[in-house]
């Protein structure tokens, strides 16, 4: 049985977009064309690229934080655990690289961001609590800065706290990570922006 209309003769059972391929390539359809449809078809459709676990290849990176501004440091260690800088960027599989953060103390920060209090809560009645970050900087765990700014700037679901297993920051210079001859990264010379005296 056949159907006549605005897109010529075609079996009942072909799809709309057969039908507008076979009007504009072969006419209309005959039984003959079918192989040459299939072949024309397979060979322009494009396809959006979906990377499996097999194509994910991470590296190892290595920043040193001495001297850059906190907020922008931030923003690339986040964009590198994502894996938004490489062409084949899949939203919902974890192939970002592993970053290595040195000199997590010697952040900068513009204004008075320094003075500011940073504020969390302990989950009691009352249990609100506040330190500058100068003081965090200066005490004990001063890679917890760094961390927090970039745990905001990703995305509040599952895989980004798996994302964020691949971050590993450091106070000092040194890192422990010397076998996966991690790449330096220079982000100072990235943008003039990024460093502060």
């Amino acid at each position: 049985m056949f159907l006549l209309g605005k897109f010529g003769f075609c079996p009942l059972d072909c799809d709309f977009r057969t039908r507008i391929t076979r009007q504009s390539e072969f006419g209309p359809s005959t039984g003959s064309s079918q192989d040459k449809l299939q072949d024309k078809l397979k060979g322009n459709t494009m396809k959006t690229f979906s990377a499996t676990p097999a194509d994910i290849e991470k590296k190892w990176i290595v920043i040193d934080a001495e001297g850059v501004v906190l907020g922008r440091l931030a923003s690339i260690v986040a964009m590198r655990l994502r894996g938004k800088h490489k062409a084949t960027f899949t939203p919902h599989m974890d192939m970002g690289d592993n970053v290595i953060v040195i000199n997590a103390d010697k952040v900068q920060m513009t204004g008075k961001k320094r003075e500011e209090n940073f504020y969390w809560h302990t989950g009691h009645p009352g249990g609100i609590k506040s330190r500058t970050k100068a003081q965090i900087l200066e005490g004990a765990h001063p890679e917890r800065v760094v961390f927090q700014a970039v745990k905001r700037m990703l995305p509040g679901n599952r895989l980004s706290r798996a994302q964020l297993t691949n971050l590993r920051i450091y106070a000092g210079a040194e890192h422990p990570h010397e076998a996966q001859a991690p790449e330096a990264l220079d982000v100072k010379s990235m943008n003039k922006k990024n460093t502060r005296v």
